[in-house]
């Protein structure tokens, strides 16, 4: 049995990972912790891996205190910085324990990442790439980790095909035309009713291909939490793991 502990139960996430460490056949629920909740509870002696799914202010302090505690840790939590990420690479270099480990996925939907990985082949293809994020109103950061994940995807396969720049006559836009990343145009739609849905749109001349994922439920993530549970608690990914993908085969 895996021993898993999950900080941030009490969550929207939180809560679901917890129902499904308990209903899983080959994980157990080690301790469950929430904010304010001291994470020195956790240790090697009780916890195998550690499921993290708070906010992006509190995320890079909480996972640094578990490397820090000799924990491997799965995180869930976006809003993950290039700054963010050196930190937690140096955390691990000096943590307690030889091959710890920390895994970080903006997306644990295998839909989103399957769309993911379709863009990143689709993007040589086409003269033109904008990604539309769309989420419930709740959600605190925007563009969401996903789509910033698709758009440098996107942008790194232009570039290694040898793209230019896409087309684009607009001169002024009053911020409508989205968030700029990687060279790809990303929109943020928060709307009531949604729970996490992402549109990428490839265009050449008399040609479209729309790419969509939807999450209805968030129980369409506990899949992709559990696999990634299971290959951080054995031992094959140490150090610093980005993306779903990374335990896929594609």
């Amino acid at each position: 049995m895996i021993n898993v502990s999950v900080v941030g139960a009490q969550g929207r996430m939180g809560s679901h990972v917890v129902d499904a460490v308990n209903s899983a056949a080959d994980t157990q629920l080690a301790l469950a912790l929430d904010a304010k909740d001291d994470l020195t509870a956790i240790t090697p002696d009780n916890t195998d891996v550690v499921v993290e799914f708070t906010v992006p202010s509190a995320s890079l302090h909480n996972v640094l205190t578990l490397v820090k505690q000799g924990v491997n840790v799965v995180v869930g939590t976006t809003g993950w910085t290039d700054d963010k990420l050196a930190q937690v690479t140096t955390a691990l270099a000096n943590a307690p324990r030889d091959n710890q480990s920390v895994f970080i996925a903006p997306n644990f939907a295998i839909s989103a990442v399957l769309a993911d990985h379709f863009a990143q082949v689709a993007a040589p293809y086409f003269e033109s790439a904008e990604i539309i994020e769309l989420h419930h109103p709740t959600k605190v950061d925007a563009p969401s980790g996903t789509a910033i994940h698709t758009a440098h995807a996107i942008g790194e396969a232009r570039r290694a095909a040898g793209l230019g720049d896409m087309p684009d006559a607009t001169t002024t836009d009053g911020g409508s035309r989205g968030q700029v990343i990687d060279g790809v145009h990303v929109h943020a739609v928060r709307l009531r009713g949604l729970n996490a849905h992402e549109e990428v749109l490839f265009g050449n001349a008399g040609e479209q291909l729309v790419i969509r994922a939807d999450s209805f439920d968030r129980a369409s993530f506990m899949p992709g939490v559990l696999l990634a549970v299971r290959k951080i608690a054995s031992g094959a990914f140490p150090g610093l793991t980005i993306g779903l993908d990374r335990f896929l085969d594609l």
